[in-house]
């Protein structure tokens, strides 16, 4: 990825906002990314950890220093122009470290075993004013210029229903289960000690449109690109989620980028 390309969103170059999407090139633009997560996962969604500065407002841990941060910054905003974050931990990096963030939650032996070259997204966020428009377009675009610079084969990471309560979310994830999960070769499974089946409900018995509709935007865009699900939710008590496992071919990836030049929509 050239670290410093830069996006213009709407009709024309002279457009507010002005986007920037480059990786984090030091100290102050990992702290930044951090402030942001704080924003969204402790202030917003009610998340913790061992490693969140409250007094800093910094969500932080341990895999931060060892992963590429995928930085979507407005020029044009006044104050803290940092509006997007993606954390990437390729399997190179993961090796180093020792695991990927994800096998926490999920066997990940499959994906492993299936030679090919594997891309973990975590922590990724919008500042709230940026959600819905062309702001996570412009991630995407990024984070497919990262992809094709290392290789990447398949993308993969943890995606979050807020709450725990597997009663209420029973329809979504019944959904997903039914209609988007992974092909065997591929379908990683939530661990035992948090482990929340998605099977809650009969296929037949669900309100589709509902269903959908309750299934948060970051979940459901990666659905559009040909996304699927692994098997089972993690529940996460400490950031107060229950956790799908994302998979996702790069191919997909790279569909969207050219609908994304040509005006075309994501598919």
């Amino acid at each position: 990825m050239t670290a410093n390309t830069t996006f213009r969103a709407g009709q024309g170059p002279t457009t507010a906002p002005t986007f920037e999407v480059r990786l984090a090139r030091d100290a102050d633009d990992l702290r930044a990314a951090q402030s942001l997560r704080y924003d969204v996962f402790v202030e917003e969604l009610g998340g913790s950890g061992a490693m969140v500065d409250h007094d800093a407002r910094l969500e932080r841990d341990e895999f931060d220093a060892h992963a590429d941060h995928l930085l979507l910054f407005d020029h044009a905003r006044k104050g803290a122009p940092v509006v997007g974050v993606y954390r990437l931990i390729r399997d190179d990096q993961a090796d180093r470290f020792g695991r990927f963030y994800s096998e926490t939650e999920y066997d990940l032996s499959v994906l492993r075993r299936s030679g090919r070259r594997l891309l973990e997204l975590g922590r990724s966020c919008l500042h709230a004013d940026y959600r819905g428009g062309s702001a996570m377009y412009e991630l995407w675009n990024g984070l497919a210029d990262y992809v094709q610079a290392h290789r990447v084969d398949l993308l993969f990471g943890t995606a979050s229903f807020h709450g725990t309560d597997a009663g209420r979310l029973a329809p979504a994830l019944s959904l997903l289960h039914h209609r988007h999960l992974a092909p065997p070769e591929l379908r990683a499974r939530a661990r035992p000690d948090h482990f929340q089946s998605m099977n809650l409900m009969a296929e037949d018995d669900i309100d589709r449109l509902a269903a959908m509709k309750s299934v948060p935007a970051l979940i459901k865009a990666y659905l559009r690109l040909g996304g699927t699900v692994g098997e089972g939710a993690w529940i996460d008590h400490a950031f107060n989620t229950t956790d799908v496992l994302l998979i996702m071919d790069t191919a997909r990836l790279n569909e969207t980028r050219r609908a994304i030049y040509t005006g075309g929509r994501a598919r």
